[in-house]
């Protein structure tokens, strides 16, 4: 269908069209943008929805995975405001940690071992002067309605979590936990990156199938001089070898039990014991528990209570424990060692297998297990609260919940806190010389222990002037897990925190629920006894269109910016809705889906300026086809209302871009443009005002309903035409006198007419005929009556007769 840009007439008065653009233009977004950032709202009142947003890492622009979610949480906040809420929906730029570190050392050059600490932070300040603000203009131009409880003193909404305030409020947090015993210190077994160079916790482990070789290498028996043959994939680590085990169920060595096993190369007598941990299966069946090859080693030998002995120093090296391995690199000395045991005709079997590796989730580079004095944080004792505050949340979706559980369950050892790096929020701690008792200074201020002296003169204990500054930073999950408490005005406003919390939404991706999600839900029990959280939305990932993980590498990266430059942001917006559920499945993105999305824009624009050839008029509908198309709207909108408050966005996109497309366009605007125009003088000025006010009724109810996903055009539509200011209030249903709904009236819904049009119109297509066609005679059910008047002008009916089924005759 054409609209043309006319003056309507009529009895003497001209109505000029409102719309006066003839396509929506992706440039109108710019204007509208600029003109959101002047028109900023501080929250007041009571009701109050939160959003603890990810704050995304600097060291590089967002990528399609964030724009894709920061969409999708716009438009959480944005239909909270149509609710009536007063939305919190802060931007968080994260600063803190190994991704900044590891930006700096590949930028520059250098490693953090190579220069002076105060050299290396001054790199990281200008990784991050030079990236920190190149995401901020992609969330503009998307839309994104970012707003916090206060103005901040320099940088409006935005924070950062390596501000003064931040690092503040996160070292305050490690002083409260600490005066309540929950913090320790202590020299234990961790997982250590020697990429890195510093402790991570378990849930920054991950594990990536790689090549290794697995070895079977000759160990004897003490007690009778038998060979066995013991499976192993580091045989490097033979010096550190504590116990051979074998399976309870596996007949073949049985008769080994109490016996002593021999260690190639290194003759040291070791147990050989049952174990369910040696599987039948697998290899000889036989294997070496060493220390400390991998978590299953870690877990073993505290089960056992064995000591262990480290043979790898912080430096991924060979220690002295590995004798002639000794100053080599592990990868070296597993080469090394092999080559020796062959020579001695130790080595009975060697052979390529894939075999899963823990390797740091940042570097990639495989997790080393190294001895090391860190503080803890307790967590083994509150496993079974943790249990309960995840039972109590609303997860949406529901299966994500198990995700939260299942880690809960395998959590084995408190969380190691403190790293060995330098961009972090410093552990606020000096150490007296003298008797060197740990003290913590009053919360207040940030604090630089590793350059600054103590704000204190003496140690309690001992009267010493003398400290030691801490040189070590938390955890990057540690500070990362203040996020609620900072947005929240924790220690700074505390009447907003009282009303406020518990946030009402954590939005995240899958990957983090381990760290970001449990650390937060963990520390914030700790700290005030409750649940973070309301409801927790968990977001899968968008990949490309072949179903594969976007990476320069493959080249089949698409950049935000790239669909901003070809597409603005509203064909975008649509798609991230369009395309599928995220809180169930991975996306796939392409150029050409967002770009097909454009069409259901451009129907829209074309209904709006078709409607704005007439006058608006405010009437109720009078006439059955339009009371029919307001119950039909109704529907529409308490099924995006059921489905927004549960951050469902896609069913409903579908259900509007199907209501455009066929009942507002397809049939209700097809059926009464007649009456609208009225050219031909058929319909009464009552029946023609009531066709005009139910267009306009319902472009506003589904300007409004589109309105949380697509905020430019409907803006830019909506200002056109109307002046209330009611864009920004979610639509109500039409509450109608029960008088005017008469029951006949009621039979017909617009299923109904719709099937209808659908039979007509697949008729004259049979018969080659044009749908202007007339139909010679025409014969409906009875329901149809009230509505006969519309049939016969849409579809030029000679003759109407009804009876017991619809029949087209031409």
């Amino acid at each position: 269908m054409i609209y043309a840009r006319i003056i309507y007439k009529y009895k003497d008065e001209s109505f000029a069209l409102m719309l006066k653009e003839k396509n929506w233009n992706k440039n109108f977004e710019k204007e509208i943008y600029e003109r959101w950032t002047k028109t900023k709202k501080q929250l007041k009142g009571n009701k109050i929805f939160s959003i603890d947003t990810p704050p995304p890492y600097v060291n590089t622009p967002i990528h399609i995975g964030h724009a894709t979610t920061y969409v999708l949480m716009d438009m959480f906040a944005r239909y909270r405001k149509m609710k009536g809420y007063n939305v919190l929906f802060p931007l968080g730029l994260d600063r803190n940690g190994l991704p900044i570190e590891m930006e700096a050392e590949r930028k520059f050059g250098v490693k953090l071992s190579d220069i002076s600490r105060e050299e290396f932070l001054e790199l990281c300040k200008k990784v991050l002067d030079e990236s920190s603000y190149a995401s901020l203009n992609s969330f503009l131009r998307l839309g994104i309605s970012f707003n916090s409880w206060q103005e901040s003193e320099d940088i409006g909404d935005l924070y950062c979590t390596d501000s003064e305030s931040y690092r503040k409020l996160t070292q305050s947090t490690f002083i409260d936990l600490w005066n309540r015993g929950l913090i320790y210190e202590a020299k234990r077994i961790n997982n250590y990156c020697p990429g890195c160079r510093t402790t991570i916790a378990d849930a920054e482990v991950e594990y990536e199938e790689r090549k290794t070789c697995y070895n079977e290498i000759v160990f004897k028996i003490k007690e009778t001089g038998e060979e066995i043959m013991v499976g192993t994939t580091r045989p490097e680590l033979i010096c550190t070898c504590a116990m051979v085990c074998y399976n309870p169920e596996d007949e073949r060595y049985k008769h080994l039990k109490g016996k002593t096993a021999i260690t190639p190369i290194y003759e040291k007598g070791v147990e050989i014991r049952a174990h369910p941990i040696a599987k039948m299966e697998k290899g000889t069946g036989l294997v070496m528990m060493c220390s400390m090859g991998d978590l299953t080693d870690v877990r073993f030998f505290r089960e056992l209570n064995l000591e262990p002995e480290i043979a790898i120093n912080i430096d991924g090296r060979m220690n002295e424990r590995g004798g002639f391995l000794e100053g080599l690199k592990i990868d070296e000395a597993r080469e090394r060692i092999v080559e020796e045991l062959n020579n001695r005709r130790l080595l009975k079997g060697r052979k390529e297998i894939m075999h899963p590796v823990p390797i740091c989730e940042r570097s990639k580079d495989p997790i080393e297990f190294i001895e090391m004095d860190e503080l803890y944080l307790k967590q083994l004792d509150f496993k079974d609260d943790m249990r309960e505050i995840a039972k109590e949340i609303n997860f949406y979706d529901e299966s994500s919940r198990n995700i939260l559980l299942d880690w809960i369950d395998s959590i084995a050892m408190d969380w190691p806190i403190t790293r060995r790096r330098y961009y972090g929020t410093e552990v606020p701690v000096w150490y007296c010389k003298a008797c060197k008792k740990p003290i913590l200074p009053e919360k207040g201020r940030y604090y630089r222990p590793w350059t600054e002296k103590p704000p204190f003169e003496e140690c309690p204990c001992c009267h010493s002037r003398e400290f030691e500054g801490e040189t070590r930073v938390f955890d990057t999950w540690f500070d990362s897990s203040s996020s609620i408490l900072y947005v929240l005005g924790y220690e700074r406003r505390e009447d907003f925190f009282e009303k406020s919390f518990p946030c009402t939404l954590r939005p995240q991706g899958k990957e983090i629920i381990r760290t970001w999600l449990y650390y937060t839900l963990l520390k914030t029990y700790l700290l005030t006894g409750k649940k973070a959280f309301e409801d927790v939305w968990i977001n899968y990932h968008v990949l490309d269109d072949k179903g594969k993980k976007m990476s320069k590498s493959k080249g089949n990266v698409i950049k935000p910016e790239q669909i901003l430059d070809l597409y603005g942001a509203e064909p975008f917006r649509l798609w991230c809705v369009l395309e599928g559920n995220l809180t169930k499945d991975d996306f796939r993105c392409s150029f050409e889906r967002i770009e097909g999305v454009k069409k259901t824009l451009t129907k829209l624009w074309n209904v709006a300026r078709f409607i704005t050839n007439f006058e608006p008029c405010e009437e109720k509908p009078t006439c059955p086809i339009d009371r029919i198309m307001a119950k039909e709207t109704d529907r529409l909108i308490d099924f995006c209302d059921s489905c927004y408050e549960k951050y469902d966005f896609h069913d409903p996109a579908v259900k509007i871009r199907e209501f455009i497309w066929e009942t507002f366009a397809s049939h209700y605007l097809e059926m009464v443009k007649s009456k609208a125009y009225n050219d031909r003088n058929i319909f009464s000025e009552d029946e023609r005002k009531s066709a005009i006010s139910t267009l306009y009724r319902t472009l506003k109810v589904v300007l409004k309903l589109l309105r949380p996903i697509n905020p430019f055009i409907t803006e830019k539509i909506y200002s056109e035409i109307w002046s209330d200011g009611e864009l920004d209030l979610f639509p109500e249903t039409v509450k109608e006198k029960e008088e005017m709904v008469k029951e006949k009236e009621e039979m017909v819904e617009m299923a109904d007419l719709m099937e209808l049009n659908h039979l007509v119109w697949k008729e004259k297509k049979d018969r080659g005929l044009s749908l202007k066609d007339g139909v010679k005679k025409l014969i409906l059910p009875e329901k149809f009556r009230p509505i006969e008047k519309d049939i016969v002008t849409t579809h030029g009916v000679e003759k109407l007769e009804y009876g017991n089924e619809i029949q087209v005759l031409l």
